[in-house]
């Protein structure tokens, strides 16, 4: 399976001016297997309510925290809390939605944002903080058990879907992928 590599432009939280913050290599997000990269199952800050997905006029099932599993490598989070502490804003943080498109039906968008939405869940790694993440009700169905990483390579940084479990295949972009049966 290839993973997911993010790439769009990331506007400045402080400013508006648009940032370009990643990679558009064919790359694997994974590391290679003898390379351990450190992660810990992100902590749920807040999650919507039945009524905030209702007034949004979306027809979804809260998924219960139980079944929710998001897993955030340290150098993810170690980036984010770089971010919020350079906008000096600590509710800042990676949003990560996806959309229907791309080769293989389901592409991956990510942005800076500066607050969760009604509709998000809100993620943090359990030790590195400020290290929000915010994930759209729709979007977590398709999201869940995935892991978040970030990686530097000499023609880019990007934050990534290293690694999603409801994904069988994607396409070389990385960013594209198609959904298991």
């Amino acid at each position: 399976m290839r993973s997911g590599i993010a790439s769009t432009q990331i506007a400045s939280l402080r400013t508006g001016s648009a940032r370009s913050f990643v990679s558009s290599s064919i790359a694997r997000a994974t590391p290679p297997a003898s390379i351990h990269v450190p992660k810990s199952t992100a902590s749920i800050s807040s999650s919507p309510t039945l009524d905030e997905l209702e007034a949004q006029d979306l027809d979804l099932d809260v998924i219960p925290e139980e079944n929710i599993k998001l897993e955030v490598t340290n150098r993810a989070a170690e980036q984010l809390k770089s971010i919020a502490t350079r906008e000096n804003c600590p509710s800042a943080g990676l949003r990560i939605a996806v959309e229907s498109g791309g080769c293989h039906g389901y592409q991956y968008t990510m942005q800076l944002a500066s607050e969760r939405n009604t509709e998000d869940y809100h993620f943090t790694h359990p030790a590195i903080i400020p290290s929000n993440i915010y994930i759209d009700a729709v979007s977590l169905g398709l999201l869940n058990g995935s892991t978040i990483d970030f990686a530097t390579e000499l023609i880019g940084s990007s934050f990534r879907i290293a690694a999603n479990p409801q994904a069988k295949g994607g396409c070389g972009c990385g960013i594209s992928w198609e959904m298991k049966d």
